[in-house]
């Protein structure tokens, strides 16, 4: 893992495509943006876009590929979405089927792959301004939790919003609310500070995705959009095919997240 701190996006991207890392990605070329990952057949895709449009926080739209082709031009014009994430999931009719370590036997020539802002950018951010991240510390996956938050419908697509957790002690909170607001494109501000019940969370410690971390004593539970809300909404919308990354496996692409940041 040390050794991956220290790699460039490309070289990392290279050990995914081979096989050769296939776990979850925070923590990873700080400094760059990270994306999530949802792939749909073109006759349902701009259903998906309008989505993204009205629910910003959790799917911020940083690329588009053109249909069929798996190469994020704008991000990682020399990457595909079909190798280069460490793990993907396929839900078919809102069922998850499996996970695979790359697509190359689903991908077919009408996909459109969609990659989404993600929290895992920020992260280094907030470390740089004295804020621990528990999930690195633990070496685990972020915690992300389905809440009662509704998004906004768009054609097939409707459900709630996911969120991902990191504790922050209350003395550092609104410095956390500083440092993400400057990067409303992978997320932003959180969505909630405090109770989990006041967003439908049952038990904070039983994540839906990802990981249980410690929550110590002087710290509150902070609550950021998250991009995994597309995989929720298949659950309901039930397209025949929907494709997207595992929770914390992340794409990393070659933008800086001071090319996002908006101040």
């Amino acid at each position: 893992m040390e050794n991956l701190k220290t790699m460039n996006p490309r070289e990392v991207r290279q050990l995914i495509r081979k096989g050769d890392f296939t776990g979850p990605t925070s923590g990873l070329c700080p400094g760059y943006v990270q994306a999530n990952l949802v792939i749909l057949p073109k006759e349902i895709a701009f259903d998906f876009m309008i989505f993204a449009n009205r629910n910003p926080k959790p799917c911020p739209v940083i690329d588009i590929t053109e249909p069929g082709k798996p190469v994020p031009s704008l991000v990682a014009p020399d990457a595909s979405i079909i190798t280069d994430l460490p793990k993907y999931r396929i839900y078919l009719r809102g069922e998850l089927s499996e996970e695979v370590l790359n697509i190359g036997d689903y991908w077919r020539e009408d996909f459109v792959g969609f990659l989404l802002g993600c929290s895992f950018t920020f992260e280094s951010a907030l470390i740089r301004a004295g804020i621990p991240i528990r999930h690195i510390e633990e070496n685990k996956n972020v915690p992300m939790y389905i809440t009662n938050i509704k998004c906004k419908n768009a054609g097939i697509f409707e459900g709630p919003m996911v969120v991902s957790m990191r504790p922050v002690h209350y003395d550092l909170v609104v410095k956390a609310v500083q440092v993400t607001s400057r990067f409303p494109s992978v997320h932003g501000a959180p969505v909630h500070i405090g109770n989990p019940k006041a967003i439908g969370i049952k038990d904070i410690d039983r994540p839906d995705f990802g990981d249980p971390v410690t929550i110590k004593d002087g710290e509150v539970p902070v609550f950021w959009a998250c991009g995994v809300t597309p995989q929720a909404v298949a659950m309901r919308a039930k397209p025949d095919i929907m494709i997207t990354h595992s929770p914390g496996h992340m794409f990393i692409s070659d933008i800086s997240e001071e090319e996002l940041s908006i101040f």
